[in-house]
């Protein structure tokens, strides 16, 4: 049996606290001086002691009162109608309507409300509140402040071995967020240690990158989605896709499988406009377009070889390196490719060899750059090996504009959203070129050295005035434009029409006459009987011999040339030596001439004499 005893005690007696009280001095302990005891004591000279100058302070916490803050919306609707009435009904508002009208009282309050609201209505057709009075003198400001451009960030690959900035994403409501994909895409030069991690950029906080994405292989190119800021979708290296929901965390929420998705590195990946905001297609090198559904990324559920021939062939397929979708259009994309060929292309066509439509032809080398102009979406910008150029769709044989060969290779380019005259291009010596063709066609109104070394992806804000340069070492440069290029100049846009149209049909008139001119040549090489045959492909081996066999044909006419200007040289020396010998024989002979007259006459008087 358990024997237990319980102490009760009330909760109020448990840890009473000390009760102080204030009482005057005691004295407990009275020891008085004993003078034997000084001679013990050794006097210390010098004393040193010690004073703290400084004010005593403390520290205090205070927790203030937390504002609660609660969002409310408020649905209005046409109101004013009684319960029973339904203001969608429209037979019983007219009745009530009517109703009410027949009332004094309405009738009376309409006529007193009526006075006052004449007088409102006159005030307001007398004065224009929202008149801009210097607008004119604004815009004479904007357009005499030079072209100009100013850092305002900075923001570096925090690993040790530094990888290229490949793409550039900001965050689609708010410009404080910048999402770099890094990856280096030199072949076969990626190191052990080289980190696969992309980064997600508070601008407000650039020395640390405030969300860490860990995909499988390095991200090649990276995307916010423009209906949920909280995804973004990025294509890797290796060729897989992924998508990242930041509220996660940094690993992604699926990855699609190896066996399904590009063999090259994915160049572009962009988002489509969907209902359901989870669509989006990519490009790859490897010859493809696959759309997905980030849902399900177990399969694509669409796909597009770019075999321009339209026979679907895989091993004719041309590599995609970049990619290019306007909402506004969303049946249509365009690709450029690694041989310097735009493939436009429409999704809706009914056989996969229709969905190309057609190609423009223009660079020496891989696009990579394509855009379409925001507020003219028919023209459209590329950017490829030395120049940038503008094509018209309708304009199928070459650009309607370009602009210069520089000395170094262009890397990428974008319209500005604000002002459709101004486009801007990166260069691999690592400027930054700002062209405004309405001020300048020649040469660029802006031109900044950002950095050292190449410059490799470009991305413009919504709002025109800021531009991220993304370089080859993982250095990001964030760059704020002067007012005068990113503000909407007078009549810019009536300008810029102008100018397309013009140069649109320039190209056409040249077009047609080219045409013109093959035609007649063709009909002439028929008239003379000679047929025309289809020139066998050549392999690349005999594209070489060819080429080696014209150039020492060159070499060898160039040769007999200099041979017989050389000989031609000698000839007239030899002409003039010749020359020279048989007009100082003449001379001689002049002067021999009176020598054999004198002879003559003294043999003649020799002859007198004799008898």
């Amino acid at each position: 049996m358990e024997i237990m005893y319980v102490y009760t005690r009330k909760r109020s007696e448990f840890g009473r606290p000390c009760s102080f009280s204030d009482r005057p001095a005691e004295v407990n302990v009275d020891i008085p001086p004993d003078p034997s005891m000084a001679s013990s004591f050794i006097l210390r000279n010098p004393v040193d002691s010690y004073v703290q100058h400084t004010s005593d302070m403390s520290e205090h916490e205070v927790n203030t009162e937390r504002v609660e803050v609660e969002s409310r919306g408020v649905n209005h609707v046409e109101g004013g109608w009684p319960k029973d009435i339904n203001p969608q009904e429209v037979e019983q508002t007219i009745r009530f309507r009517k109703k009410v009208e027949k009332d004094e009282n309405y009738v009376n309050t309409i006529t007193h409300l009526g006075t006052l609201m004449e007088h409102c209505v006159k005030q307001n057709n007398a004065i224009n509140i929202y008149e801009e009075y210097f607008e004119e003198e604004e815009m004479v400001e904007v357009e005499d402040e030079p072209p100009s451009a100013k850092t305002i960030n900075v923001i570096r690959d925090p690993n040790v071995t530094k990888r290229t900035a490949t793409h550039l994403s900001w965050h689609p409501d708010t410009c404080k967020k910048l999402a770099v994909a890094y990856s280096s895409l030199e072949f076969q030069q990626n190191m052990k240690n080289m980190s696969f991690d992309s980064y997600i950029w508070d601008l407000e906080n650039p020395n640390k990158p405030e969300l860490v994405l860990r995909p499988s292989s390095p991200l090649v190119s990276l995307e916010y989605n423009p209906k949920d800021s909280h995804v973004l979708v990025g294509g890797c290296y290796n060729g897989q896709m992924a998508y990242w929901d930041t509220r996660k965390g940094g690993l992604p929420v699926e990855v699609s499988a190896v066996e399904v998705s590009h063999r090259d590195p994915v160049y572009g990946a962009i988002w489509l406009q969907s209902k359901t905001g989870t669509e989006c297609f990519s490009a790859s090198t490897d010859g493809q377009v696959l759309w997905w559904d980030i849902r399900k990324l177990a399969e694509p559920t669409e796909m597009l070889v770019l075999d321009i021939t339209r026979k679907g062939l895989l091993e004719n397929a041309l590599g995609a390196v970049t990619l290019e979708f306007e909402p506004t259009m969303p049946t249509k994309f365009m690709v450029g490719t690694e041989q310097g060929i735009v493939i436009a292309c429409n999704r809706k066509a009914k056989t996969p060899p229709e969905k190309i439509t057609s190609t423009y032809s223009g660079h020496h080398g891989p696009v990579y750059a394509l855009a379409r102009n925001p507020f003219y979406p028919k023209i459209f910008l590329t950017v490829g090996d030395w120049t940038a150029r503008i094509w018209s769709e309708e304009i199928k044989e070459s650009s309607i504009m370009w602009t210069k060969y520089h000395l170094s290779y262009l890397t990428d380019g974008c319209w500005s959203t604000v002002r459709p005259a101004v486009f801007f291009t990166t260069r691999s010596d690592g400027t930054l070129d700002v062209w405004d063709f309405l001020f300048k066609q020649n040469d660029p109104s802006l031109s900044l050295k950002v950095c050292d070394e190449p410059l490799s992806s470009l991305r413009l804000q919504d709002n025109g005035c800021v531009v991220g340069c993304g370089s080859k070492l993982g250095t990001v440069t964030l760059l704020e434009i002067s007012s005068g290029l990113c503000t909407l100049q007078r009549n810019e846009k009536m300008l810029a029409t102008a100018m397309f149209e013009r140069e649109t049909k320039r190209e056409k008139i040249l077009e047609a006459r080219h045409r013109e001119m093959r035609l007649k040549e063709r009909a002439r090489s028929e008239g003379q009987g000679s047929e025309v045959e289809e020139r066998p492909v050549e392999s690349p081996q005999e594209v070489l011999d060819r080429a080696r066999k014209e150039f020492f044909e060159v070499i060898e006419v160039e040769l007999q040339r200099q041979a017989r200007a050389e000989t031609q040289h000698l000839g007239g020396k030899v002409k003039d030596r010749a020359g020279e010998e048989e007009a100082a024989a003449a001379q001689g002979e002049e002067s021999q001439l009176p020598k054999d007259k004198e002879e003559e006459e003294e043999e003649e008087k020799d002859a007198a004499k004799e008898p």
